[in-house]
């Protein structure tokens, strides 16, 4: 299938979710989220009770596969960006630790999801953040511009990642950081589900192999490439069912939509741009 396909089954199911409030990263009620809730997503995912409380109501929409924020050392007056910043949960907590001096802008490709953002910064009064729409393959921000660039389950779902990575250094400052929270796989998913549109926009067919994943990185021109965590992704729930996992590749008997379930890790990257 096309990467415009694909792009546009992307953008119209996480603007649904920004319509909704749902908090769900799969194809269906449920998908990948299970019955935790976004507040338990990101308890499961790093985030302390602190941070979860902190953002805005509707800023967490449990669309995370880790803490990116964890590792990213973020100093007083830096500026960030946010790659697939959603309804804007990572830059509110990134602008408390950059504080007033600092600037974090979030880039989304879905209208919806800026649209939410927004409202979020104002409901917030968070003067130090701003929302662009654009893709993470072409980043509507300057050179040598960000001393970091995070990023959340996002970069699984670009069809182009090198080109992601390349942008990445290119937006960067000299000495700047990447932290990256993401799915990729430890051996090949099955064909039918890597043909399932329904899998890639649910986060899971559009996962690359880690060590490709990694490899990108440092083809791009990233030094220093560290995987700092690494841990088990449970589709569905943190017990998914058949059903669940059927869910997720719409149409593909139960048994091959599980054989999905084992390869796929999250893990945490950090890279840095050379001086």
């Amino acid at each position: 299938m096309s990467g415009e396909t694909l792009k546009k089954a992307v953008r119209e199911h996480y603007a649904a979710i920004a319509r909704s409030g749902s908090s769900c990263c799969g194809p269906s009620p449920g998908g990948c989220c299970g019955s935790a809730g976004a507040q338990g997503i990101g308890l499961a995912a790093g985030y302390s009770k602190e941070e979860l409380d902190a953002v805005p109501d509707g800023a967490n929409l449990g669309l995370g596969c880790g803490n990116p924020l964890a590792h990213a050392e973020l100093k007083e007056g830096e500026v960030v960006v946010d790659l697939g910043s959603g309804a804007g949960f990572d830059c509110f907590l990134a602008a408390r630790k950059v504080g007033p001096s600092g600037r974090v802008i979030g880039v989304d490709m879905t209208p919806e999801m800026i649209e939410r953002a927004r409202a979020n910064a104002r409901k917030g009064g968070y003067s130090n953040v701003e929302f662009r729409l654009g893709e993470i393959e072409h980043l509507p921000v300057a050179d040598n511009f960000a001393g970091m660039i995070i990023s959340n389950c996002v970069i699984n779902l670009s069809t182009d990642k090198p080109q992601v990575f390349r942008e990445a250094l290119r937006v960067l400052k000299a000495g700047g950081r990447l932290m990256v929270s993401d799915l990729v796989l430890l051996r090949p998913l099955p064909e039918s589900v890597r043909a399932s549109v329904e899998a890639y926009a649910g986060c899971i067919s559009g996962a690359m192999l880690k060590e490709d994943y990694l490899g990108a990185m440092t083809e791009a021109g990233f030094r220093e490439v560290e995987l700092v965590g690494e841990a088990p992704y449970s589709i569905g729930s943190s017990n998914p069912d058949a059903s669940e996992l059927a869910a997720l590749a719409e149409g593909l008997p139960a048994e091959e939509a599980a054989a999905a379930a084992g390869p796929v890790v999250s893990i945490q990257v950090r890279a840095v741009k050379g001086t």
